[in-house]
C-alpha cells in the first residue's frame, strides 16, 4: 500500500487531468459495484441530504452514488498530488472564500478551530493555510489500516509545516496547548469515531457527533469556524462560515451539548449544497448499523443459496 501511494505521489502530477479524471471515474464505478456495504451507506446519506429526500431513487440515485465514489477517488488523487506539490502549485490549485472568517476568529481568541466535514479534499485547505506567513496549523489525523502509510503521510505533513496530533485520548491536551499558542486547529467533526460523543439531531435523525470542538472552544475561548472544501472548476475551493463562540459560563455538559447541536446544523449547511462530494462511507447513525446488519444477513443467505 505504501509503495503504491509513493508511486502515485511521484507520477500522478505528471499525468494530464483528463487521463487522471477518466481513470478515477472508471475505478470509482467499479468500486461502487463491488463495495455493497459502502454503497448502502452512500445511498442512505444521499437520501438524508438531498433536497428530494426519499424521492431520490432509481437512475438518479445510482448516478449520485457513482459521483460520490468518484469524489472519494478524487480525494486520494488530490492527496497524492499534494504530497509532491510545490508551494506555488498548492496556491494555484486552491481558492478560498471569506478568509476573513478565519482572520476574525484568530483576533477573537487565542486560536481558531476549523470544523470540517468529510467533503472534498479537505487536506488541501490545511496545507494552504500552513503556507500563510505567520499561520501555525495543527491537524487531528484519524488512524488508518496501514501504519507505514500513516507514518509516511505524517512525515509529509510535518515537512510542509503542519503539526499532527493522532486522534485518541491524549489529543485534547495537545490541541488545547496548540490553540493557546495561537494555532489553527483542523478537526473533522461529522463522525463520532470512538463513540461516547454528544447526542444531536443531524439531518433529521438522532445520532452522536464528537464534542471535542465544543470542549476546546470552551476551554480556550477559541471560536469555531465551519470550513468545507469542494472541487470547483478543477480546483479545491474552500467556503468558510462566520465564527461560532461557545460560552465559557455555566455547566460544562449542557454548554457542550448546545454547541455541538449548533455545529450539527452548521455541518448540514456545509454538506447539503452538493452531497455527492460527502464521502463518508461508514455507518454514522444507529439505523445505519441496523441496515448494514440486515444487508450482511441477506448477503449470507444469498451466498448459501448459490452454494446449494
Amino acid at each position: 500500500m505504501l509503495e503504491q501511494y509513493r508511486l502515485g505521489a511521484r507520477f500522478l502530477p505528471l499525468l494530464p487531468d483528463w487521463l487522471v479524471d477518466g481513470g478515477t471515474r472508471l475505478l470509482a464505478g467499479a468500486l461502487a459495484l463491488r463495495r455493497g456495504e459502502q454503497r448502502l451507506i452512500v445511498e442512505r446519506n444521499l437520501r438524508r441530504t438531498s433536497a428530494g429526500g426519499a424521492a431520490l431513487t432509481g437512475t438518479a440515485l445510482r448516478r449520485a452514488v457513482r459521483r460520490t465514489f468518484v469524489a472519494y477517488g478524487r480525494y486520494y488523487v488530490d492527496c497524492a498530488r499534494l504530497a509532491a506539490a510545490s508551494p506555488a502549485e498548492v496556491d494555484a490549485g486552491f481558492t478560498f472564500e471569506d478568509y476573513d472568517n478565519i482572520s476574525n476568529a484568530l483576533r477573537m481568541g487565542p486560536g481558531a478551530i476549523l470544523a470540517l466535514p468529510h467533503v472534498g479534499s479537505w487536506e488541501w485547505a490545511g496545507v494552504w493555510l500552513a503556507q500563510r506567513p505567520g499561520t501555525k496549523v495543527t491537524a487531528v489525523v484519524e488512524p488508518i489500516e496501514h501504519p507505514e502509510l500513516f507514518a509516511w503521510m505524517e512525515r509529509y505533513r510535518r515537512r510542509i509545516g503542519m503539526e499532527i496530533v493522532p486522534a485518541g485520548p491524549e489529543a485534547l491536551g495537545a490541541l488545547t496547548g496548540a490553540l493557546n499558542d495561537g494555532h489553527v486547529v483542523c478537526l473533522l467533526t461529522d463522525r463520532d469515531i470512538g463513540g461516547g460523543g454528544v447526542e444531536v439531531e443531524f439531518f433529521g435523525e438522532t445520532t452522536t457527533l464528537p464534542g471535542g470542538a465544543a470542549v476546546l472552544a470552551r476551554r480556550t475561548g477559541s471560536p469555531i469556524v465551519g470550513v468545507v472544501v469542494r472541487r470547483r472548476n478543477g480546483k479545491c475551493h474552500a467556503d468558510t462560515f462566520p465564527p461560532m463562540l461557545v460560552s465559557r459560563e455555566g455547566r460544562l455538559r449542557p454548554v457542550v451539548a448546545e454547541a455541538t447541536q449548533r455545529l450539527a446544523h452548521l455541518l448540514e449547511d456545509m454538506i447539503r449544497p452538493d452531497p455527492t462530494q460527502w464521502h463518508l462511507m461508514q455507518p454514522n447513525w444507529p439505523s445505519d448499523h441496523e441496515a448494514v446488519a440486515a444487508f450482511r444477513t441477506r448477503a449470507r443467505a444469498s451466498a448459501g443459496a448459490r452454494s446449494r
